[in-house]
């Protein structure tokens, strides 16, 4: 199934939403809330990809982003304790909706509502990576090495849209960001900065929004070469719970160093 879902997903960009990118007018993108957009190619891909998993996995659900904007009554089957699919049509809508990369398109199967595997996918690179829980973590066939090393809290690079974040907390970190070594403005696109972070591109992000869709794909990648995903306060991420506030880093030491170093108080 691992192959299978990853070639779904190829198969949803070749047809609703390469196509799309570089060639969209505003009547092609609506707002679903202020500042959240939506696009043709999101709904197209959404009906692809939830028609192919469906198929794959009889008697399992699905729980889209957009599926959940028109019904949020969905969110509720995140709590099921069967097989359920989460769907990021496209993770960086307004990358994508301007014309711009990075977006990419994200799926995680849940079992007894845990992540158990997970796939994100690159359009425009054409890049995949997979992650299955205790199995490791892998981009085009090729397994990440999971971090272990400590490196000094004034050399960690990673990004905190601070605009995003509540008063306190965008005080805090912007007062303290001379501690590390660079807070990025980030990228617009969750399921990136965890890959990258993954990767070992950087080492770490800070986010406020914590909608799972956006963050359970990519956490997984994170999670499996030897990464931390929690809270701000240092509890789990719950992604059912709709509380603000998630700082994802490469190691736990790396976690407990920028936790002290840009959050305390936050």
């Amino acid at each position: 199934m691992i192959d299978e879902v990853g070639e779904l997903l190829k198969e949803a960009a070749a047809q609703a939403v390469l196509p799309w990118f570089d060639t969209l007018t505003a009547e092609h993108v609506t707002e679903k809330a202020p500042g959240d957009l939506v696009t043709v190619a999101d709904q197209q891909a959404e009906e692809i990809i939830t028609a192919g998993l469906l198929g794959l996995l009889p008697g399992s659900a699905v729980v889209g982003e957009e599926a959940v904007a028109a019904d949020a009554r969905l969110l509720g089957r995140l709590r099921d304790t069967g097989s359920v699919w989460l769907v990021d049509p496209i993770d960086g809508t307004a990358n994508f909706a301007a014309g711009r990369h990075p977006f990419v398109m994200m799926v995680a199967l849940l079992r007894a509502g845990a992540p158990v595997a997970s796939w994100i996918f690159d359009p425009v690179a054409g890049s995949l990576a997979v992650a299955e829980h205790g199995s490791g973590c892998f981009v085009d066939g090729v397994r990440l090495p999971v971090a272990s090393d400590r490196p000094p809290l004034r050399t960690l690079r990673g990004s905190a849209p601070l605009r995003y974040l509540p008063a306190r907390a965008r005080a805090t970190v912007a007062a303290r960001a001379a501690r590390v070594g660079a807070v990025l403005p980030g990228l617009h696109c969750a399921g990136r900065e965890h890959w990258d972070i993954a990767a070992g591109r950087q080492d770490f992000a800070i986010f406020w929004r914590t909608l799972p869709w956006d963050h359970v794909p990519g956490t997984l990648l994170v999670r499996e070469t030897g990464g931390v995903a929690l809270r701000f306060d240092g509890s789990a991420y719950d992604f059912t719970d709709d509380r603000g506030g998630l700082l994802v880093a490469r190691t736990e030491s790396a976690w407990q160093d920028l936790r002290g170093a840009l959050l305390t108080d936050a």
